[in-house]
């Protein structure tokens, strides 16, 4: 079949051999083009072998039977193994997005969705594949062999490639597939044989020439190309030879021979037995004889289900074939699409197209199918999870999981120097102010007054510091953490672990920075072991502020959200904190947020370390005869009503919040995931 332009051929089974360019001026040019360039998935039936065919036992159909979508503020409620409907009086009217939607895919088939905007035939994937369904009502099964199937089956036997490509920006492309490689691949597979695979991968999907260059983060860092990031998307689900593929718009950012390149990819992956679905936007007539089969969607409904030659059959009989050298696509999706200003009749011939498939042979034979499951569902009383159980989607336990994460995790600060240059220069700046300020101060009346505000200074830069040190790295990276965990990458626990530890490091030595280049520069305590304390104090604070950066980065909906979500909380624990309010002024409502606030115990804890030792003040009262000279420590300590036994209460009470905070970050953060689901 010619191609779009006339000037490329490809054979009819997908396996190009020849592209001849013609030129007016010139004459002819032909390119010869290596199998390997094309043929980019290798089918070795060794047991054992990753590439390998995927044995009868493991090849999954899957089916879907009467899905029912509507438009709704009502979350969906999703059960354990159906798309299951919801049943509430509402009064207002709700948009029917799929209208009793049924279809399959068998084993070794290559299924493309296809459908102009608004069709529904992302919802449909999102159905398949229990995703992204939050705010729907949705009825139906999704089934793997006929038998009605969860998520974690589901998660278990399929991977995913998302439309968005998401990553730690800091990685290498081969570091990515390493990481890949230690969460998704089973446990029996040794080091070297996941080394191999990755070099195998990045071979077939030509990102060998990048496998040392950083990823990059948009508008950051440079890194690969659009298409290169694609390519590493699909690199990462080919890893485990998943016997189920789901691809959303997998060509989208990639030139005309890599998207021949990719979907000939997928077209070999079909052919080692897997089930392959994809939804693919405006397909050239050289993708478009790569396909199997091909359901049409269109205003939510199936308007074909089938192969490309009954496709054509079909369209024929109904007075609409697709003219000689036009590609096939284009034609489909013209005539299911709605012209603006020819609405109803675009809306009456879709209707009359869409009918004209139910009552043709395929879709009598869809909906004979579809019924025979939902039947043989109903009867059996869901034995499938008696049989089988909750299966475990992780193909790795807890502890390869965890060494994998915190391994990428430090990996993205080392690799990341930017960031903690800039903390430390910020760390720096704020520190250098504070000493030049404060520089030199005497035990005298002034000098209480200023080392409060030392105190004040210390407490406020630490804290914001660390809470938007964590929010600038975690919040960020919520959408990529929840993809992996619903691909059965790594648990909740284990992600949100590694988290806590890598963030630590360099917090820490920050905090100490902070603390010593002002501690004696100022005046504060000589005694070194006044100084200690006064360093851990401020660690306690780092570590306080990390944890209300966990809270914040896994409530906030965006990363653009979260600084004003932290002034938001922030401020009141800072005026509620003691500095400049007195505690016993504080309203009783508000108590329990001033015991929420990590400046007040800090600030308990800084006052003890500095005056409980100090047996002499300077006291000149030629300045006012109304003022009060402060002889001796204890007396500025119960001036802010401060008693010396408060000192080992208020560290208990930093590190208490310090863990509390996380692990309230903690269940905030798998309630989030588990609504999601």
């Amino acid at each position: 079949m010619e191609t779009d332009d006339n000037l490329n051929t490809i054979s009819s089974n997908g396996s190009s051999t020849k592209v001849s360019e013609t030129s007016g001026s010139s004459g002819e040019y032909a390119y010869e083009i290596s199998d390997f360039a094309l043929k980019t998935w290798k089918t070795n039936s060794d047991e054992g072998d990753p590439t390998g065919q995927v044995p009868e036992d493991n090849q999954i159909a899957l089916s879907w039977c009467h899905i029912n979508v509507y438009g709704s503020r009502i979350s969906a409620n999703h059960s354990t193994n159906v798309l299951s409907a919801i049943t509430r009086n509402e009064t207002k009217e709700k948009s029917h997005i799929l209208k009793d939607v049924s279809g399959s895919a068998k084993a070794g088939e290559f299924l493309v969705i296809m459908g102009s905007s608004g069709a529904g035939k992302t919802t449909l994937l999102n159905c398949l594949t229990f995703r992204n369904l939050k705010g729907l009502e949705i009825s139906g099964l999704v089934c793997m062999n006929n038998v009605p199937t969860t998520q974690a089956q589901l998660a278990a036997n399929s991977a995913y490639v998302q439309q968005d490509d998401l990553f730690i920006g800091y990685l290498t492309v081969k570091e990515q597939l390493l990481f890949q490689s230690l969460v998704r691949m089973d446990a029996e597979y040794t080091m070297e044989e996941r080394k191999q695979r990755v070099e195998e991968v990045m071979i077939e999907l030509a990102l060998k020439k990048c496998e040392n260059c950083q990823i990059g983060v948009p508008g950051i860092v440079k890194g690969i190309s659009g298409g290169e990031r694609k390519r590493l998307a699909l690199a990462g689900e080919f890893l485990t030879n998943p016997s189920i593929l789901f691809c959303d718009e997998p060509t989208t950012g990639l030139d005309s021979f890599m998207s021949l390149n990719v979907v000939q990819l997928l077209k070999d992956i079909s052919r080692t037995g897997r089930t392959v679905i994809s939804t693919i936007h405006q397909p050239s007539s050289e993708l478009f004889l790569l396909f199997d089969k091909l359901c049409l969607m269109a205003q939510g409904r199936t308007a074909f289900l089938g192969t490309t030659t009954e496709a054509e059959t079909f369209f024929t009989k109904l007075s609409a074939p697709c003219p000689l050298n036009f590609n096939p696509a284009d034609h489909y999706i013209q005539i299911l699409s709605i012209i603006p200003g020819c609405e109803e009749n675009c809306k009456r011939s879709i209707k009359s197209i869409c009918d004209a498939f139910e009552s043709s042979s395929l879709g009598i034979q869809i909906r004979k199918s579809a019924k025979k499951i939902v039947k043989d569902a109903e009867k059996i009383d869901e034995p499938w999870i008696h049989k089988e159980g909750l299966l475990n989607p992780y193909r790795v336990g807890w502890l390869p999981q965890f060494w994998a994460l915190l391994w990428r995790s430090w990996l993205s600060v080392i690799k990341n120097p930017a960031a903690t240059k800039r903390r430390f220069v910020l760390v720096f700046i704020e520190t250098l102010i504070i000493t030049i300020i404060y520089f030199g101060q005497k035990l005298n009346q002034s000098g209480i007054v200023n080392l409060d505000g030392v105190f004040f200074y210390l407490l406020v830069s630490t804290s914001y510091q660390n809470v938007f040190g964590v929010v600038n790295t975690l919040c960020g990276e919520i959408p990529l953490f929840v993809k992996e965990h619903k691909d059965g990458m790594y648990r909740t626990d284990v992600y949100y672990l590694t988290k806590v530890i890598t963030v630590i490091p360099v917090s820490v030595f920050l905090a100490c920075l902070n603390t010593t280049m002002c501690y004696y520069a100022v005046g504060l305590n000589p005694e070194v072991d006044r100084y200690l304390t006064a360093v851990c104090l401020t660690i306690l604070v780092c570590l306080c502020g990390q944890g209300l950066g966990f809270i914040i980065s896994t409530v906030s909906p965006s990363f653009e959200l979260a600084p004003p979500i932290v002034s938001i909380v922030v401020s009141p624990l800072l005026m509620l904190g003691g500095i400049f309010l007195n505690f016993r002024s504080i309203p009783g409502y508000l108590q329990w947020l001033s015991d929420l606030s990590w400046f007040k115990f800090a600030f308990e804890a800084y006052m003890i370390n500095q005056w409980s030792n100090v047996a002499h003040i300077e006291c000149h009262q030629n300045s006012s005869a109304n003022s009060i000279c402060l002889t001796n420590g204890i007396d500025v300590l119960h001036k802010q009503f401060i008693s010396l036994g408060e000192f080992w209460p208020a560290i208990s009470a930093l590190i208490f919040l310090a863990l509390m905070f996380r692990v309230v970050g903690f269940f905030i953060l798998l309630f989030r995931v588990s609504n999601d689901e």
